[in-house]
């Protein structure tokens, strides 16, 4: 059933991983949650990635403490409300942070983090997590509608390096802006 758990790894490069939705189901027993249900998000890690598990509260008490996940926080369950069309097809800050987690090449991971850091001040997403890795910091946020996990690795940004920064964020939004206006007029 779509949307229950995640039993294979995410796949992730040196920098980043990709972005994994809420489950509709406690990936123990595939019980669907009910909207305002408490439950717990677990995170561990496998090979170069991650697995996310969803768990209801029943499971996480009845869970072998022995298995320590590399991140868990409790959270209220709340169905994804449906997509809205677009009128076009213009980039958010957003959806710009998830293009550029899914890309995955490391090239932008001071835009990331500060899309992060943009989006947490809009109240779109929630820092649940810092971890240390050997080679550095991973913020770990979650998407205050609809649960999405964010990992972004923190790239120790300069405040002299914040205004290129932005600047690099607004051009690839006008550059989406761009490819989007061609796209809806055809050429």
């Amino acid at each position: 059933m779509a949307g229950a758990s995640y039993s294979g790894a995410m796949t992730a490069l040196p920098n980043d991983w990709p972005i994994k939705h809420r489950a509709e189901l406690c990936a123990v027993t595939q019980r669907p949650f009910a909207p305002g249900e408490q439950f717990y998000t677990l995170l561990f890690r496998e090979g170069e990635g991650f697995r996310r598990e969803d768990l209801s509260e029943e499971a996480w008490s009845s869970r072998n403490e022995n298995i320590r996940p590399f991140s868990f926080w409790k959270s209220r369950y709340e169905a994804a409300p449906p997509a809205s069309p677009e009128p076009l097809a213009k980039e958010s800050a957003e959806n710009l942070l998830r293009r550029l987690l899914m890309d995955n090449d490391g090239t932008h991971a001071n835009a990331c983090y500060v899309l992060a850091a943009m989006l947490e001040r809009k109240r779109v997403l929630k820092q649940i997590d810092t971890k240390d890795e050997g080679d550095g910091r991973v913020l770990i946020y979650e998407h205050i509608e609809n649960g999405d996990v964010f990992l972004v690795r923190d790239p120790k940004l300069r405040l002299d390096e914040v205004g290129s920064v932005q600047s690099e964020i607004t051009a690839l939004l006008n550059q989406a802006a761009l490819a989007g206006a061609s796209a809806s007029s055809g050429t």
